[in-house]
């Protein structure tokens, strides 16, 4: 089949990440991928006939890429469509679920396993059981609220119970939701516990990667939440060992946003770039659980990067933008060039001063602590140097971050050049970040 240029994306999967579904396109190698996405968490959790907790794009093939490559994914803009969503802190209902609440929703009354829904007005007994009538979300809010967003799209205010039954009523409409979303509006719960709060709007996306090796429901193609797979008692459950099929696509960093780089594994055939869950503005750590879901429209450029034996990437690396680094990982300057050469000579160092640039790689795990270990371990292994050398060099030209808690983090740090000239990482982080002074 024909590669396009660009491959126009506005359908969804059922919760689910098959690498045997058909995919989309096949976009052309440098070619663009322009997606209308769904909002993510609190829409899907509250639809059960979703298997994944989110509602992500079906993924695109992308031409040239083979397992054991990577594909840089260019973010190149952004747009918030939606006016108005609702979010807050989770709590569980028991009896509605097998397991896994996100994955696996049972109607309490019928027992229908992945029930069809409607919603009927409003509130958090709106979602009905379309078979017989029960209240079947697996979700409640324990503190929530309703956000309306400016025509600008800059920034979001909380609302009161008035506004937010308003909002409710016609749910669909205020979240632009596509029309081959089948989601039920979160914004049908009416929350309003915060009102007046006043937030920055900066979008990102919380779900943007490539396909996994196996079928893994869209929320839990993360070390944290696919913790919840492990020997489940529903049909997705894997073992242990099947996690190392992820491709950590659910990050939840909010430096995941209109121009950063996303460098991604290939783990199938094509690589299967998939992407939703976008939200409109997030806190590192996403401590509440879930932020602002939100429609969207996104333009993204994708680049294979041949892979090989000794320069395989694990999981996903990013280029944020320069404004987004940590202090100690911005590239050094000409004036701080100047200073360390000066020191060079003082003490009398024979060896170059290194060149480097910037790299975040990503680790994810049950805790933050694993999570911490997985990306420099990861790290580590593609630059073929020692975690403890990784350590040292995060420690001082860099940072470790959270992306989420429980089990997301960041490892940065500057990465001499030599090591981006063998990955062919070095012309991405030169677009990226400018050339070595």
């Amino acid at each position: 089949m024909q590669a396009n240029e660009t491959v126009f994306v506005n359908r969804f999967v059922n919760g689910i990440l098959d690498p045997d579904e058909e995919m989309l396109g096949p976009v052309k190698d440098g070619g663009h991928i322009i997606a209308n996405t769904s909002p993510g968490c609190w829409g899907p959790m509250i639809t059960p006939c979703l298997r994944g907790g989110h509602e992500v794009t079906k993924p695109v093939y992308v031409e040239g890429a083979e397992v054991g490559d990577a594909i840089a994914i260019r973010i190149k803009s952004i747009r918030v469509t939606s006016m108005a969503t609702a979010s807050g802190n989770d709590t569980t209902v028991e009896g509605r679920f097998l397991g896994d609440p996100f994955v696996a929703v049972k109607c309490p009354e019928c027992g229908t396993m992945y029930p069809e829904t409607v919603v009927q007005g409003t509130g958090q007994e709106a979602i009905r059981c379309a078979t017989c009538g029960a209240d079947v979300t697996p979700f409640r809010f324990t503190n929530a609220y309703t956000m309306a967003f400016d025509d600008t799209k800059t920034v979001g205010l909380t609302v009161d119970d008035q506004t937010a039954e308003t909002i409710g009523k016609d749910g669909k409409h205020y979240m632009a939701t596509p029309e081959h979303s089948v989601q039920n509006p979160v914004v049908a719960f009416a929350p309003h516990d915060l009102v007046g709060t006043i937030a920055r709007m900066r979008p990102f996306l919380g779900q943007l990667g490539t396909t996994p090796a196996i079928p893994f429901p869209d929320s839990h193609n993360a070390g944290d939440f696919a913790q919840f797979l492990i020997d489940a008692p529903h049909e997705y459950a894997l073992t242990k060992e099947q996690l190392e099929h992820r491709t950590d696509g659910h990050m939840d960093i909010n430096r995941a946003r209109e121009g950063a780089v996303v460098i991604a594994p290939v783990k199938v055939p094509g690589g299967g770039i998939y992407l939703g869950d976008m939200h409109a503005m997030q806190g590192d750590g996403e401590i509440a659980g879930h932020t602002t879901d939100v429609s969207g429209i996104v333009t993204l450029q994708v680049s294979v990067i041949k892979g090989g034996a000794d320069k395989t990437v694990e999981g996903p690396i990013l280029l944020p933008t320069e404004e987004d680094l940590p202090h100690l990982a911005k590239p050094v300057s000409a004036e701080e060039r100047r200073k360390a050469e000066q020191l060079q000579a003082a003490w009398g160092i024979s060896k170059p001063l290194e060149k480097s640039l910037p790299l975040q790689f990503v680790g994810t795990g049950a805790t933050l602590n694993e999570a911490t270990s997985n990306g420099m371990e990861r790290a580590a292994k593609l630059l073929n140097i020692t975690v403890p050398e990784v350590m040292n060099r995060a420690t001082v030209t860099g940072a470790i971050e959270i992306g989420r808690n429980p089990g997301v983090v960041t490892v940065t740090f500057l990465v001499p050049l030599e090591h981006l000239e063998r990955l062919a990482f070095d012309k991405l982080a030169f677009e990226q970040y400018g050339s070595i002074e």
